[in-house]
């Protein structure tokens, strides 16, 4: 091309970056060299890569991660560019409510309003008799949970259809903590009408989604109903310590999994509808 070509001095001042930069964005593989002199090693770029250089530059102060830089730069065109860049920032502004949220969550218990906060939740007990459940299980941090549970659930709806249909409200059973550091598993269960038409199906899956059937005696459960939106992590933590404090007062103890029972349509519910039990089984 018949362009000027900058020595990675000029190009830097041009663009406003320091040669260090330059050399970095070189080797992520976002803004190569128009030409390396094979005897020096020495860069050069072409003058229309300023603008280039300076939108890296101002992407990476927004902590996007390289994978996404490239596409925004990469895009066919500016209305496609910006559209990545919106979806990416909306996905911040989500972790950062979610962040806020939790600051608040831990201030109260900080400040020892834990009492306060769980005060808010009515506990109870509820018998629950024998159900056989066609299950999915899965190792899933925090942030990948809610999308999960609802495809996981719909798999497992669908599927009951051949396993004399669904008998109760589905629930995903928590094995071990789910956060952002610690994956579970947690197990999507749905209760079934026919046990042998069951355990025929999860013998037609395989291993691939590690379905599988299994049977849960008759048993109680402590319970505190919330909302569609107390179901948002942190929000749902409150809950879940609401009940083990009603629990530990009460003089019981849990006696498996704790467990989201889903009784309600999440798709028609709104906001401050319930939909949720946060349960564990007691003796």
């Amino acid at each position: 091309m018949d362009e000027e070509l900058l020595g990675i001095g000029a190009f830097a001042a041009r663009a406003r970056l320091s040669a260090k930069a330059l050399r970095l964005y070189d080797r992520l593989g976002l803004l190569a060299p128009a030409r390396v002199d094979e005897v020096t090693g020495y860069r050069f770029y072409r003058t229309s890569q300023v603008e280039r250089a300076r939108t890296v530059a101002l992407l990476r102060q927004l902590d996007m991660p390289l994978a996404r830089i490239a596409e925004v730069v990469d895009a066919d065109d500016g209305a496609v560019a910006a559209g990545r860049l919106a979806a990416y920032w909306a996905d911040v502004e989500a972790r950062i409510a979610g962040q806020r949220t939790l600051a608040e969550y831990l201030r109260g218990r900080l400040s020892g309003r834990s009492s306060e906060m769980y005060g808010k939740f009515v506990v109870e007990t509820v018998d629950v008799p024998r159900q056989v459940l066609i299950t999915e299980t899965r190792h899933t941090l925090a942030d990948e949970l809610p999308a999960w549970i609802g495809s996981a659930l719909g798999r497992l709806e669908e599927a009951a259809s051949v396993c004399g249909g669904v008998a109760g409200a589905p629930f995903v059973a928590y094995h071990s903590e789910v956060s952002t550091e610690s994956d579970g598993p947690a197990e999507a269960c749905v209760p079934v009408a026919d046990e042998a038409a069951a355990r025929a199906w999860a013998a037609a899956q395989g291993r691939a989604r590690r379905t599988a059937v299994r049977v849960e005696p008759a048993q109680r459960l402590a319970r505190t109903r919330i909302t569609k939106a107390q179901v948002a992590h942190p929000q749902i933590l409150a809950a879940f310590e609401a009940v083990e404090q009603w629990m530990a007062a009460e003089g019981l103890t849990a006696a498996g999994p704790c467990r989201e029972v889903y009784f309600a349509d999440w798709d028609a519910a709104g906001a401050e509808d319930p939909v949720c039990d946060v349960a564990f089984p007691v003796r």
